[in-house]
């Protein structure tokens, strides 16, 4: 076997590892099942020591000493006026009861590619089968109790307007009977984030002392399957630390007896914000930048409640003052314009990193901006199906960028097929003494300026790039249902056709994915990618070798049935990327005076080879 067979046998085979250990690394996780939870209350205390931040650990109904009479909300919820809430991309509403963020569905997102099918529902109100929501309050300090700040059951009165837009926010307020009023008013902009403010004043006729927080809550896993290439639990941004914590793993951290619960407790000097992030969509409480605060990751066992909490420091208000703060919430789709808007105009500090960009981030993060900068560019001209064509163009691009190392490449490869000849001559003077035909070529290899190994440059180069471009169709919201043309309606989705009803030419529908005959299921853009890679095998002749005959004939198609249920656009732009590997390598193999015989070969596959003649 010669070197240049070899490097060829290990390009193919480390890539077949590689997609090999993708899948075994990688396996869908299954989901864990919850119970139905009661709602969590919250729970304070002093720290008594500093006036930095209030030790404020909101518990779950019964689960320490501190838990209030609120178990009642669950009954109370459903009775509670609401406020509406109606902007250009979120619809829902507002429970007066706690001041709640408890219902919201995103406008212009479907559960599946019928537009008639429901709204993508991001909060669900107590009550319902899985509670999710957002709650602000003030943790008592110095000589307050619970019952003179507002709770999670607090039923407040509604001041103005009862519908929250983006030109009108609403107001609320709950006076404790002992001489402190509690304001607090919601704002929305155009697109996702949240205003709360919130203020106290205080005609007690001394100062108080509180807290203010925020709360964002989860009853349960969210339902779907759990992805190891995919981060969905807590995000958070401590100053310059970022932290994931999986779902799966907060009912890991320590138990904090001050929490009542498992925590992590993490304190924030600058900038931060800490919320949950699910594959396309997020619940983000964002300080103020610069303001201190608590961050808090927690998991409370008995009632299955993952929460989230941003502390702000003790306010001290003095008699006949009145105190505020203000905090944001994201609650919507992870945009990424969207995004990057609020970190660079809001100086949100690196909440673009709110998007799994993954391991190799340095190359997700520019290979998403340039298909998102060429999918707005085709989008303005009215192109349809834009981010297909805009993968199409950002594989041109990317083959453009590492031309140089291909063109290193396939260059070795053309001088390799030159000194063929002279290689075997090599073997026939060297015989069996393998150490000395090492050498001997060793030298040649030398003074022809030829590396074996630079076939293997190309791969090295496109392993990292081809799990990045997955990555970005994977986790990123602007491939979701994004069509092309004919039958591809959603890129981040396998190709719907399927050889076994031929393309939908029988009146029978293709294997439901998962099942045993999905993997059978090839639907056009596979096929196409397989009879694309046999093509580039046919730039050289078939293998003398019938071991390397055999690898080589069924690589092609082992890959097809490994990526045919792949994203439609990671397909296509592997299509694109063997297509445009094919045109560089015969072009430069030319340009070096070896020709291909393309046809040659093909017609070659395709004989019976026949046997060789017995020696007697």
């Amino acid at each position: 076997m010669d070197d240049q067979n070899k490097n060829l046998i290990l390009a193919t085979a480390l890539s077949f590892l590689v997609i090999l250990g993708w899948f075994l690394l990688f396996p869908p996780e299954q989901q864990t099942p919850s119970e139905e939870p009661a709602v969590a209350t919250t729970t304070a205390t002093d720290n008594g020591t500093t006036p930095d931040v209030a030790a404020a650990p909101p518990a779950a109904p019964g689960t320490g000493a501190a838990a209030t009479p609120e178990t009642a909300a669950p009954s109370l919820a459903s009775e509670a006026p609401r406020l509406s809430i109606e902007t250009p991309r979120l619809t829902g509403s507002i429970s007066l009861l706690g001041g709640r963020i408890d219902r919201l569905s995103l406008k212009g997102y479907h559960e599946t590619l019928d537009p008639d099918s429901p709204l993508v529902s991001l909060l669900e109100p107590v009550g319902t089968e899985r509670p999710y929501y957002a709650l602000y309050g003030w943790a008592p300090a110095g000589d307050l109790g619970y019952e003179d700040v507002p709770g999670a059951n607090t039923l407040w009165t509604l001041d103005g307007s009862d519908t929250l837009t983006v030109e009108s926010p609403v107001s609320m307020h709950w006076d404790n009977g002992k001489g402190l009023t509690f304001h607090r008013t919601i704002s929305i902009d155009e697109n996702y984030m949240f205003t709360v403010a919130q203020s106290v004043e205080n005609a007690t006729g001394g100062a108080v002392r509180l807290a203010p927080y925020g709360i964002v809550a989860r009853h349960g896993q969210p339902e779907g399957s759990r992805f190891y290439i995919l981060h969905e639990g807590v995000v958070r941004q401590t100053d310059e630390e970022l932290e994931e914590i999986k779902y799966k793993k907060m009912p890991d951290m320590d138990y904090v007896e001050r929490e009542g619960a498992n925590a992590e407790v993490t304190g924030v000097q600058e900038n931060g914000w800490i919320g949950f992030t699910d594959k396309y969509w997020m619940t983000t409480l964002i300080p103020e930048p610069g303001q201190p605060f608590t961050s808090v990751a927690k998991y409370v066992s008995g009632p299955d409640i993952y929460q989230v909490e941003a502390r702000l420091p003790v306010v001290t208000v003095a008699a006949g003052a009145t105190e505020g703060t203000s905090t944001m919430l994201f609650a919507g789709a992870k945009e990424w314009e969207t995004i990057h808007h609020y970190q660079t105009d809001d100086g949100i500090f690196r909440f673009i990193d709110s998007i799994d960009w993954g391991w190799f981030f340095f190359f997700t993060k520019p290979i998403f901006r340039v298909l998102h900068w060429l999918n707005g560019a085709m989008s303005g001209l009215g192109v349809p199906g834009s981010m297909g064509w805009s993968i199409i163009l950002l594989t041109v691009i990317i083959k453009a960028v590492v031309l140089p190392l291909a063109y290193k490449s396939y260059s070795s490869m053309a001088k390799m097929k030159e000194l063929q000849p002279k290689m075997e001559e090599l073997k026939e003077r060297c015989g069996d003494d393998r150490q000395k035909l090492q050498q001997e070529m060793m030298a040649l290899y030398k003074k022809e300026q030829v590396n074996p190994a630079a076939g293997c440059l190309p791969l090295f180069v496109q392993i990292p790039i081809f799990f990045s471009l997955y990555k970005v169709i994977f986790v990123t919201i602007e491939l979701r249902h994004a069509p092309w043309i004919g039958w591809i309606h959603d890129l981040s989705a396998p190709d719907p056709s399927s050889i076994l009803n031929l393309f939908g030419l029988l009146p029978y529908a293709p294997p439901e994915p998962g099942s045993f005959l999905a993997i059978l299921s090839l639907g056009v853009l596979p096929i196409l990618l397989g009879i694309s890679m046999w093509l580039q095998q046919k730039l050289n002749p078939t293998p003398t070798d019938p071991t390397q005959a055999m690898v080589f004939a069924w690589l092609p198609w082992v890959f097809m049935f490994m990526l045919g249920n792949f994203a439609s656009g990671l397909v296509l732009y592997w299509i694109c990327n063997n297509t445009i590997t094919f045109i560089q390598q015969y072009a430069i193999m030319r340009i070096h005076g070896y020709h291909p015989d393309v046809l040659g070969n093909i017609r070659s596959s395709f004989r019976k080879k026949k046997p060789e003649p017995e020696h007697k």
